[in-house]
């Protein structure tokens, strides 16, 4: 797509209304020992929103409420930037660099020694549970040694996508001038704008999650697990999209929102149940509400979102599209 044709795009979505959408139903929890539920095929999912009828659990007065939502970040069809396996890989190579960069800052403050530097030895332990190959882990150790590599500073940058979408760009970076000066250049060639900070930030929360292949648990059970552990959500998937292969589907995911304080356990109890599952890096943003585009829109802001994410110094980027 030209430049004139996304700048022309761009001006016709500024003057587009965005659709906000409610805070998905959710299953009402009532203890944990029989399982009530009264769904169809019909009414599990419509065009706009997901729509669930309560699942009890009973075994005590106590009642908790647990939300569930539909897919986060890229939405619907735009998941697919270069297929699901590329997609895997990119998420992966972006945490890795991630933990690298935050090796390097460590030892630039503390020294290489985790014994005598606590803040390198949680950063090594976390590094472990996500599986970040040593190799990375050892040369990032050893490029902090050298005296020219700064340590690394983390920035977020907030941006108008179309339709009324909002975007929030996390970067960790050793250059700031850099890393916003890039980050602009993908924004404006995409259309998008740049929004003066806590103008978007407002719409999303932070949060532990835990992800869960739709192939590797069934929801009853992932609701039952965090009923006993007490999480917040368990955000669902979205699986209306008919022309999706099977593998397609076997990579969307469920997410099992918490908060720090029992995020450890959430992965002990999924661990006990035999059910594999992918860590954060810490924590993520997820949006308050969703917004609605069109399918024009949403090839749009799939694009910016990608672009960004083709930066070295974003690591990760989040919205409210739906």
């Amino acid at each position: 797509m030209s430049s004139s044709t996304r700048a022309f795009t761009a001006l016709l979505h500024r003057f587009s209304t965005s659709i906000p959408l409610k805070s998905p139903n959710s299953f009402n929890i009532q203890g944990g020992v029989r399982l009530y539920k009264n769904l169809s095929s019909s009414s599990l999912y419509s065009s706009c929103a997901n729509v669930f009828a309560p699942v009890e659990f009973r075994y005590a007065n106590s009642v908790r409420k647990i939300w569930t939502r539909g897919p986060l970040c890229m939405g619907r069809r735009s998941c697919k930037i270069a297929g699901r396996k590329g997609v895997q890989d990119a998420k992966k190579a972006k945490l890795y660099a991630k933990v690298g960069k935050e090796v390097v800052s460590a030892v630039k403050k503390g020294g290489p020694n985790p014994i005598s530097n606590t803040a390198l030895a949680s950063i090594l332990e976390k590094a472990k549970e996500l599986d970040v190959p040593k190799d990375i882990l050892e040369r990032n150790i050893k490029r902090a040694s050298d005296k020219n590599q700064e340590a690394y500073i983390e920035k977020i940058y907030e941006v108008y996508g179309y339709g009324g979408v909002g975007l929030i760009v996390e970067v960790s970076t050793d250059k700031i001038n850099r890393s916003v000066a890039r980050v602009r250049e993908v924004v404006k060639d995409c259309g998008g704008k740049m929004a003066d900070p806590g103008s978007i930030i407002f719409k999303f929360k932070r949060a532990r999650v835990v992800n869960v292949k739709v192939t590797d648990a069934d929801k009853d059970q992932l609701l039952t697990i965090a009923l006993d552990v007490g999480a917040d959500d368990v955000i669902e998937p979205s699986m209306d999209d008919d022309d999706d292969s099977e593998e397609d589907k076997t990579e969307r995911y469920y997410k099992i929102v918490s908060s720090s304080e029992n995020y450890t356990e959430i992965l002990s109890k999924l661990r006990e149940e035999g059910i594999t599952f992918e860590q954060d890096n810490g924590s993520e943003l997820l949006p308050l509400n969703m917004i609605e585009v069109d399918d024009e829109a949403m090839e749009l802001n799939k694009e910016l979102m990608s672009n960004l994410l083709d930066l070295d110094d974003v690591d990760a980027v989040y919205t409210d599209q739906r």
